[in-house]
Formats: structure tokens, sequence, C-alpha cells
């Protein structure tokens, strides 16, 4: 009998989370994640009757990211985000029926299209559905955010997470402008910019060492 799918409620939050096939490296270069990072802003409204490369031509260039217009035709809010080489982690507040789902199935398909066309591929990308899990506190969200900035430099991409450019970390610490925002955390976040990055990177050493032994670890 084939799995159900979860219904996920409206106005509630959820640690989203989605990885290629057998670890394959899906973003190789820096406009593969501005790429993925212009299919999030893009998607965000759903499905629209404008394409996206046509997005891209009208205001962007391939190697810059617009700016994000909250729009009442939102399906879901995004909170933080992180596009890893070979997976994403995504907080989003679900604002209308199945908008996670619908969001998640448009980006994952554009990228698809997009890495398979550039690499003259076929066939799948993405290992099976993405991984869904409720965030019922601010407490759990707090925590949860600093667990996705920290993705980079636990996996020793870069030393710190501010040199990751692939994150909302440093919209989290208003190194930002206005128009490059993303992410809507602002009303879930009860401190600063400055106590923030301390409660970050007061972690770095410690996530290190946790992932050193995940292996050995049941959950």
């Amino acid at each position: 009998m084939p799995k159900r799918e979860t219904i996920l409620a409206n106005e509630e939050i959820y640690h989203i989370f989605t990885k290629s096939i057998a670890g394959f490296k899906i973003f190789n270069s820096h406009d593969d994640f501005i790429r993925m990072l212009n299919t999030l802003i893009f998607y965000r409204a759903g499905k629209t009757s404008c394409k996206l490369s046509l997005y891209l031509k009208r205001g962007v260039s391939a190697n810059s990211k617009p700016g994000m217009e909250f729009g009442s035709r939102d399906i879901v809010e995004i909170i933080a985000y992180c596009i890893m080489p070979t997976h994403i982690h995504l907080i989003l507040k679900q604002i209308k029926n199945n908008g996670i789902s619908d969001y998640m199935n448009l980006i994952l398909k554009s990228y698809s299209k997009y890495f398979n066309k550039k690499h003259e591929r076929n066939g799948p990308l993405w290992e099976s559905r993405f991984k869904n899990v409720l965030v019922e506190t601010d407490e759990q969200l707090l925590h949860l955010s600093r667990y996705i900035h920290l993705n980079p430099s636990t996996a020793y991409l870069v030393n710190a997470p501010a040199n990751w450019e692939f994150s909302s970390y440093k919209e989290y610490l208003g190194k930002v402008g206005e128009n490059e925002r993303i992410c809507n955390f602002l009303s879930y976040l009860y401190m600063n910019a400055s106590s923030y990055e301390n409660f970050v990177e007061d972690f770095i050493d410690y996530e290190r060492n946790i992932s050193k032994i995940k292996h050995l670890v049941l959950d």
C-alpha cells in the first residue's frame, strides 16, 4: 500500500529537509546556488503565468538575487534557509492549503530541469519526498535556526557561518539590505542581532564535535 502523504496545517511552521540522490553534489558553482535562491523566491507565491527564466531576465542577473516583496498571494512564508552542496534546509510557515507541498514540488522540479539541462542528463535529482517536522515552540524555532545556520561551518565548508553566502544567517545579523531580504523572521525571533550572533557562534565547536559521532548515536 502506498504511503499516505502527510497533510500540513496552515499557519504552522515546519522544518523542511530535502537531499539529492545518494548524496550527489547538485550545487557545484556559485551560479547553481544563486539559481536555487532565485527559485526559492520566485515560487513563494506558487505557480504563476510568468516563467522563472523571464523573471530572471526582467529583474536580476544569474549572479545576484532579487529582494523579496511579501504579498497576499504567498503560499508559504520563508523563515530561514540554508543551501548545502547536497541538500537544503528550510523553515517554512504554510499560508495556503497545501502550500508547502506545492512549493516544494515547484522548486524541486524547477531546479531539476535546470540542472539536467545544464549537465545533459536525465532522471530524478532528489531523494524521495521532502521530510518535514512541525516546530511547536519559539524555543524550538530558535535552536533549529541555529542548527541550520551552523550547517556550513559544521561541515567545514567555512570557518564562520557568516562566510557562507547561501543561508539566511546574514539576514538574521542585519547584514543585508532591506531590499535583499528573503526571510520573514522578526515576528518569531526575540533576540537582537548581536545576541543571536553570540548564540550561534558560541556553538560552532559543539556542533562540529557532535557531527563526528553522529554515526555512533541512535536517535
